[in-house]
């Protein structure tokens, strides 16, 4: 059986998320964000250790977090970059050789399933990338260029079919010797996530059903559904 390593990101500022609190370290139920993912990962009997990413402003707590409920894995916390894919890359470095999949969820997605690890698992190991992705439920317009943006105009340019037009989750998995090319031929151009560095190598990254209860903790009303979602499902 191959080794698992999970790289949860909770370095960013969370510039949307204006509260005073750091948004892995909001409370859900009681139980701060990170903790979720961190348990979830934990218990799952694939992953073997686990990296905590984190920034100056937070890691001690974080820190602290890991130490109470680590669930016996092997779990370190260490600090992010400058970018998203900077943190990543971070935690990349640190994750055993041993590992041959590695596994990035963001520590702002805290209802991240078991069967949804183990999904995307399996897709990495058959197609080396896989991403978890639900179909889009409102209708998507792209607007036109720049130059109209800068004057303050918002025109649409056209409507794009939503039946291709998925959104895309974590984790992200990837084999690892895949995700080490990416980023050492790739990393100075800009990404939203680590399957972009991937699909400009040329490689296809397959998409497995996401869940839509895996949100993303943005701004402070999502942590309001997300009190919902907890006591609704038990989660």
């Amino acid at each position: 059986m191959k080794s698992v390593s999970a790289i949860i990101v909770a370095a960013g500022r969370g510039k949307r998320f204006k509260h005073r609190i750091s948004k892995p370290l909001a409370k859900i139920r009681g139980r701060p964000v990170i903790l979720y993912s961190l348990m979830a990962f934990g218990r799952h009997p694939l992953v073997k250790e686990i990296i905590l990413v984190a920034n100056r402003e937070n890691s001690q707590a974080i820190a602290k977090i890991a130490a109470r409920y680590g669930c016996g894995k092997t779990v370190r916390v260490i600090l992010g970059g400058r970018r998203r894919q900077d943190s990543v890359y971070n935690g990349l470095r640190e994750t055993s050789a041993l590992s041959k999949v590695i596994l990035i969820h963001d520590a702002a997605r805290p209802f991240v399933s078991r069967r949804l690890v183990s999904a995307v698992i399996r897709a990495a190991k058959k197609y080396g990338a896989a991403v978890p992705g639900v179909a889009v439920r409102g209708t998507i317009k792209k607007v036109e260029g720049r130059r109209r943006k800068a004057e303050g105009k918002c025109l649409v340019e056209k409507t794009l079919e939503r039946e291709n037009l998925r959104e895309i989750q974590t984790p992200q998995a990837f084999c690892r010797e895949l995700l080490l090319q990416a980023f050492a031929k790739l990393n100075r151009q800009e990404v939203t996530d680590e399957a972009m560095l991937v699909e400009r190598m040329g490689v296809k990254v397959s998409i497995i059903p996401g869940d839509y209860r895996n949100i993303k903790i943005t701004t402070p009303e999502d942590l309001i559904f997300a009190e919902v979602l907890a006591e609704k499902y038990a989660l």
